[in-house]
């Protein structure tokens, strides 16, 4: 039997995303939209860069159109970023074209960052095509957590940031702190700003038993899940560590880290220096049976984010794994983070190591706040944060901009 109007209400669209920071479908939150838009009726293309296991420049995945392209090595300057960006521009703005000629596009959906991919979006608008923004990060704050200055650099981001407000017809925010930067920073309409959250899809999420061997031969596990960069904090981690194992004596916690990025290495550097490398696993990426089967393991998962203008406005996606996962969480008192998991975390002072410390630790030897935590998070994720809860946001978001909503 045909899907009805109301289940395929975007039937006929056309949609091109563009999304720069990583490939699909490995990015989830924009592989859940696209896949809920081609599930709405529309043909969705994607332009992406290429990555490791993602290298094929031209495939079809379920449906949607994937095109890829490379990058050079993840910028860590000023100057490295403009080049990086340079590059990506370059590469978008051909493969948009291509797209416009073989499969059409009614709206174009630009994923920052860097806050730049409205320039490809430009020449489209004045073709008729609509224009989304999916606010991912604030890049002012970012450039200033990674280099620490409000300099020429971070003055431009802050115009770009402008620019691309005012070029869209719609904005997509994952929470209402980036709601309230597109009203009142990017002087857009309330009712064109849409907060799609980045939920996790509890019917992929699957819990395992867990695996003891996870554990290295010791009693508890500690996990985490992200991103490997300046910005998250894994330096204060580390040092949480060395005051658990050297200070406190405590040899009994296997540390587990899985994920990669452009900090990894001087971050293994790093736990030798402190002599923590014997606690603590760096897996790197690793396919979704390891990352289930970590999280299924462990006692306890830590977001170690550092308290800063940036980590306080974002929500990062590893906080609602946890809870997909009824894990309790220890992390710092970032305003987002504290939003989406509220009763399923501890909140460590500001920047804290050795209090972070003391959370992991007051944890692991309380097994019933462990499991009261955790099932506090499952239950939250479920009813209220989980991608079911998005979809709805997203579709309006773009029936709004093509005047349908």
């Amino acid at each position: 039997m045909a899907a009805s109007a109301s289940e395929t209400p975007l039937a006929g669209r056309k949609i091109l995303i563009i999304v720069e920071n990583l490939p699909l479908p490995f990015d989830r939150r924009v592989w859940l939209e696209a896949r809920t838009l081609k599930a709405a009726g529309a043909e969705v293309s994607i332009i992406c860069p290429t990555g490791k296991g993602h290298e094929t420049l031209e495939e079809e995945i379920e449906g949607i159109h994937i095109y890829r392209h490379p990058l050079p090595i993840e910028a860590s300057s000023a100057s490295g970023y403009l080049r990086e960006y340079l590059a990506a521009l370059t590469a978008e703005t051909r493969l948009a074209w291509k797209i416009f000629f073989k499969h059409g596009f009614d709206v174009l959906q630009g994923c920052n960052p860097p806050d730049l991919i409205f320039l490809v979006a430009l020449p489209f608008k004045l073709l008729g095509k609509k224009f989304i923004f999916d606010h991912h990060d604030v890049s002012p704050e970012l450039y200033e957590a990674k280099f620490g200055r409000r300099d020429f650099f971070w003055r431009l981001l802050k115009f770009v940031e402008r620019l691309t407000f005012m070029t869209a017809d719609v904005s997509i925010a994952t929470n209402e702190s980036y709601r309230a930067i597109a009203i009142e920073r990017g002087k857009m309409d309330p009712k064109k700003v849409f907060v799609v959250r980045s939920g996790p899809e509890i019917e992929r999420i699957k819990p395992v038993p867990p695996n003891p061997a996870c554990k290295r031969g010791r009693q508890y596990l500690v996990g985490y899940v992200g991103v490997m960069g300046d910005q998250e904090g894994i330096d204060l981690l580390l040092e949480s560590v060395r005051h658990i194992v050297h200070d406190l004596g405590r040899t009994d916690i296997q540390f587990t880290l899985a994920g990669s990025g452009p900090s990894m290495d001087s971050l293994i550097k790093l736990a030798g220096k402190l002599k923590v490398d014997d606690y603590v696993a760096f897996l790197g990426r690793v396919p979704d049976a390891e990352l289930f089967e970590l999280l299924s393991t462990a006692d306890v998962c830590v977001n170690p984010d550092r308290v800063n203008p940036m980590n306080d406005l974002s929500t990062m996606n590893k906080i609602m794994e946890y809870m997909a996962f009824a894990k309790p969480i220890v992390q710092y008192d970032v305003a987002e983070g504290s939003f989406s998991a509220q009763d399923a975390s501890l909140y460590a002072a500001k920047n804290d190591a050795k209090d972070f410390a003391a959370c992991i630790i007051g944890l692991l030897g309380d097994e019933n706040k462990r499991v009261e935590m955790g099932q506090y998070g499952r239950k939250r994720v479920v009813e209220e944060l989980s991608w079911a809860r998005q979809r709805p946001a997203l579709l309006q978001a773009y029936l709004t901009a093509l005047g349908l909503g």
